[in-house]
């Protein structure tokens, strides 16, 4: 039983300090409040196990809390080493650090391939993983595609993410490199606190799996420690960090889940008696670092915490959370693993069964046929993959050829109406005008006889001009009518009265209408004449529209003929895809046949083994029974014969 170690680490000061203002104070490994004038403030002072000023560096934070950590870790023990703050505390800087000063995980990953180089009496292979808890959802950081992942647990693995990649790596450098695509994939933004704000908690972890090299022993037991590298995102506050809709969403999320590490942490802290219920379950965060909190593992926690005075609400919230963490202890112990649950265990074993099983029956043959039919296999499945893409590409250019053959049709079948539409009006015109040129010869005689009092007036009439109706016969006050001049209303007497003449207008005859006639006649015969020129003028370009209109549809027809043939060859090729598709699927149902009997052969011989297994296994007890029974009658006959002997001697 051992104590979770807990340390605090004080950033640089953004601001000057003022003369006025709260200071935290440092002595030794103890924390306290001071008022302006130096007095400390009673009840507000914190012991921890180690306190870093602003002056130190994340390698002596490395040193004093993290290595032994990692040394345990590549012994089998677990561990655990997570940073713990507000936001803009430097939590993120303490565990990545920069390239002058590198932070906790660079530091462990060299240790741990440094330390294991040198270890020369054990074999080692470690694995790699990187998640972030992201809005209470799990995303693999090393893969895209691995999003929204499930937490699990079994016997054998503990609290693990299924899904999640994990890398095999056998250098250090290698590790940074998939750490850097990580740090790419992670979710991170701007807040009035800090430029760039982890919106994520973030998990690194470390497999470390080692077995004695040269070991003759069957039941070699093989080392598997769990080593989580831990970057909180930090707690927050909306007056602060201004954060709005989707930063608020996120701070909400962040909050939530280090108030849920909090309550685990009261809980553990409290006396075994009076605990209850711990609320493990109740965050994606507490959950994976269950076996850290309490468990079977070695933990460190860094607090970080700003020193202005403006923070110091926070800073104080912190150093409780870092006092309550202090009081839990974990259990840690060696984990050794007995089963087949280590991979490298696991390997290895397979690798020797299938040794033992393949010599003395024709090895290389079954190793090359088995080696043949897993490449014919992959090839099969690459030549399917890539029929099913040939044949939905040629689905498309289908469809996109179907389209384009409908467009074509549809603007064949508009010029046929419109070849159709103007026959029809050619005929429908010629009915009309000569319908028409009868109706208005009709109308004009009519308004002729109606209208018999209109006579065509060739000049303005003069304002001085007029005439007066007399209602009685009655002398004429004017000079005498000429000679010539008589009772017909004729354009001659108009001309005379409109020079200043006067008659009465009710004696007067009505003008005969012959020369009106004629000329209505004469106007009628030139409007004829006109309309049969337009009427041919039409049809002359109603002729030339349409030859270029059938000259279009000619075309049409060929560009359609031309799309028919190749809309045909394409279904042929699309028919021969289909049968060397079916073909290929055929290899493929007998190559699994295939394999299902080399599957049913290997289990077979697996059972001969087992069985071969159990008698040797009998046979060593009968012949361990009758070494025993043989020892017990040498040692009679060996007794009985000493006997015998001094008997003779006396």
């Amino acid at each position: 039983m051992e104590k979770i170690s807990v340390a605090v680490r004080f950033r640089p000061s953004i601001a000057e300090e003022a003369a006025g203002e709260r200071q935290w104070r440092i002595e030794d490994n103890r924390i306290s409040l001071h008022r302006p004038l130096g007095t400390p403030i009673s009840g507000i002072s914190f012991a921890f196990d180690h306190v870093f000023e602003q002056s130190s560096t994340n390698a002596s934070v490395y040193d004093i809390l993290i290595k032994s950590i990692i040394q345990a870790a590549i012994n089998g023990f677990n561990g655990t080493a997570f940073a713990y703050g507000q936001t803009s505390s430097g939590k993120t800087f303490t565990m990545n650090g920069s390239q002058l000063d590198p932070g906790i995980i660079p530091q462990a990953v060299r240790d741990i391939f440094d330390t294991t180089h040198m270890i020369t009496d054990r074999e080692f292979l470690v694995r790699v993983s990187y998640m972030e808890i992201y809005n209470e959802e799990i995303n693999d950081l090393l893969s895209l595609g691995n999003q929204r992942l499930p937490v699990h647990e079994s016997l054998e693995r503990g609290v693990y993410v299924a899904g999640l990649r994990e890398e095999i790596v056998n250098s250090a450098d290698q590790v940074l490199e998939l750490i850097k695509l990580g740090e790419a994939n992670r979710h991170v933004g701007e807040t009035n606190m800090n430029v760039r704000s982890s919106r994520s908690h973030t998990i690194f972890r470390m497999v470390i799996e080692s077995s004695a090299k040269d070991s003759t022993s069957s039941v070699d037991a093989i080392r598997v420690s769990v080593l989580n590298l831990v970057d909180l995102a930090g707690s927050e506050r909306i007056a602060k960090t201004g954060a709005g809709g989707v930063r608020l969403k996120e701070g909400k999320h962040i909050n939530k889940s280090l108030m849920i590490l909090g309550n685990v942490i009261n809980k553990l802290s409290e006396n075994g008696k009076h605990r209850a219920h711990i609320p493990y379950r109740d965050s994606k965060l507490t959950r994976i670092l269950q076996p850290a909190l309490g468990g079977n593992a070695k933990t460190s926690i860094i607090c970080t915490v700003a020193p202005e005075e403006v923070h110091i609400e926070e800073t104080k919230g912190t150093l409780q959370f870092a006092s309550r963490a202090k009081r839990i202890t974990n259990c840690a112990q060696v984990n050794e693993v007995l089963t087949d649950a280590a991979l490298l265990k696991r390997q290895k074993q397979e690798i020797e069964e299938l040794r033992r099983k393949l010599q003395g029956q024709h090895s290389e043959v079954l190793e090359q046929v088995i080696l043949k039919q897993r490449n014919d296999m992959h090839k099969s499945e690459l030549e399917r993959e890539k029929l099913a893409m040939e044949l939905e590409e040629e689905r498309k250019s289908r469809q996109a050829l179907e389209h384009h053959m409908g467009e074509q049709q549809r603007r064949i079948d508009y010029l046929n109406e419109l070849l159709a539409s103007n026959d029809a009006r050619k005929l429908i015109q010629g009915t009309v005008h000569t319908h028409s040129s009868y109706e208005e010869m009709s109308s004009r005689n009519c308004m002729s006889q109606g209208n018999t009092f209109t006579t065509p007036i060739f000049k303005a009439m003069p304002d001085q001009f007029v005439v007066k109706r007399s209602n009685h016969s009655k002398a004429f006050d004017s000079s005498p009518l000429p000679e010539n001049f008589t009772n017909t209303a004729n354009e001659d007497l108009w001309l005379q009265l409109n020079k200043g003449f006067r008659t009465d207008l009710d004696a007067l005859q009505m003008t005969p209408n012959v020369r009106y006639r004629a000329a209505q006649s004469n106007d009628t015969s030139i409007g004829t004449d006109l309309e049969e020129w337009n009427t041919k003028e039409r049809c002359l370009n109603l002729a030339s529209e349409c030859k270029l209109q059938a000259l279009q549809v000619d075309a049409l027809k060929e560009q359609y003929d031309m799309l028919e043939r190749k809309y045909s060859q394409l279904r042929e090729e699309n028919s021969s895809l289909v049968q060397t598709l079916s073909y290929s699927n055929h290899d493929v149902v007998l190559l699994k046949a295939q394999k299902d009997e080399l599957q049913k052969d290997l289990n077979y011989e697996r059972e001969k083994m087992r069985d071969l297994k159990e008698e040797i296994r009998l046979f060593g007890l009968v012949f361990a029974e009758r070494e025993c029974l043989l020892n017990s009658l040498y040692s009679k006959s060996k007794t009985m014969i000493e006997n015998f002997s001094s008997s003779q001697i006396i």
